[in-house]
């Protein structure tokens, strides 16, 4: 018994049997550099290659459909600025025509409010789907009731004014008219505009 403990276990199928060598490949001597035959550089003819001179078929539309996809690109590119330059200049003209709404009515409004500081009559309105306050005198109650008066609303307050100085506000900016009541219109509700509540 002179087998190797690896033929042993070879012959059992323990182990794969070795691969046999391969040969390697024979290589060519090289020559030193001085010993290379030179050859004139006009003797040999012009070969093409490929990828050199005409492009086959499918590289064309595939160069084609690149061509097609960057303009198509640049064409999205070009209206998206374009829609948004335009954008900001409707923004920038809203807020140039709100900022002389707001020039316009502060001149309308210069020394009209004839809000009194000894006002204590509140008077509810609706604006802006809320109840709204002011407070008015025993004598601009009926007045704003009967619509000789006028609640228009700036910078965020409410002025009690005149109807013709309510008149030019809704002129400019209807939205700045809170409320001006007219005394011969039929009450919806059944509820009295003079009522205090």
């Amino acid at each position: 018994m002179s087998d190797s403990l690896r033929d042993q276990l070879l012959k059992a199928g323990f182990a794969a049997p070795p691969k046999p060598e391969q040969p390697k490949p024979q290589q060519r001597p090289q020559r030193p550099p001085s010993q290379a035959p030179r050859r004139p550089a006009q003797s040999r003819p012009a070969q093409s290659r490929p990828g050199q001179g005409r492009p086959a078929p499918h590289a064309a539309a595939r160069d084609r459909a690149d061509i097609d996809l960057a303009k198509a690109y640049a064409l999205r590119d070009k209206t998206e600025r374009e829609a948004r330059e335009r954008e900001q200049r409707e923004a920038e003209q809203r807020a140039r025509e709100k900022k002389e709404r707001k020039q316009k009515l502060a001149n309308a409004l210069n020394g009209k409010g004839v809000n009194d500081a000894g006002a204590d009559i509140p008077r509810h309105f609706p604006h802006t789907n809320k109840i709204r306050r002011i407070y008015v005198t025993a004598e601009q109650l009926p007045r704003l009731n009967g619509g000789e008066l006028a609640i228009v609303q700036f910078a965020g307050r409410y002025l009690l004014v005149t109807k013709e100085t309510a008149l030019a506000v809704q002129a400019i900016d209807a939205q700045s008219l809170v409320l001006l009541c007219d005394p011969h219109a039929v009450d919806e509700d059944g509820v009295p505009a003079d009522l205090v509540w």
